[in-house]
């Protein structure tokens, strides 16, 4: 059997009585792409105008590799002090551009306190808001954040009552292969 991997997926569509295209992304765990087609069209609500735009099989993420294990085979045990994979989406502004900016990363951190210090250090954060069109500020945490989800919380539910993520540090200086262009659901199927 294949093994468990999470799934990054920047998923597109341009639902009736829209002028753009909509963008949302989602976190799945599969043995592989395809395996998630049934839930991503359960996560949108026009699945047969849903495509990918983007993906990425996470692996690695700031010296941990990125593990998944069922659920029934983990001792539960407290969070305190464990490090956790965050997911933050970061919105700003640039001049004479008509659009809010994006940045999405990954990171693993012990607390949402200290994933939204590490997206404060990003050059997008740093430069991406002016004098006349500064970076909302999400009142919940306060900073230039559009969302800050731990990756565990937002998975389906059904994948959260099967499956956790684990984090194991590694040495190893390994980058996950970020999959970009559109790509068509029945390409997958």
């Amino acid at each position: 059997m294949p093994s468990l991997k999470l799934y990054m997926i920047l998923l597109g569509c341009k639902p009736p009585g829209r002028h753009v295209e909509q963008h949302d992304v989602f976190f799945g765990i599969a043995a592989s792409l395809n395996e998630l087609l049934p839930e991503m069209e359960d996560f949108w609500p026009e699945p047969d105008k849903l495509h990918i735009d983007a993906w990425r099989e996470v692996n690695f993420v700031e010296g941990y590799h990125v593990g998944i294990q069922p659920r029934a085979a983990w001792k539960k045990q407290s969070k305190t002090g464990d490090s956790r994979l965050f997911f933050i989406n970061l919105g700003g502004y640039q001049p004479f551009k008509f659009e809010e900016q994006h940045y999405m990363l990954l990171t693993v951190k012990a607390d949402r306190a200290a994933a939204m210090k590490e997206a404060k250090k990003t050059l997008f954060f740093q430069t991406n808001h002016f004098a006349k069109a500064t970076s909302h500020i999400d009142d919940k945490y306060g900073i230039d954040v559009d969302d800050l989800y731990e990756i565990d919380d937002i998975l389906t539910p059904n994948q959260k009552a099967k499956y956790r993520i684990t984090l194991t540090p590694t040495d190893s200086e390994a980058a996950d292969e970020i999959h970009l262009g559109y790509l068509k659901f029945s390409a997958l199927k």
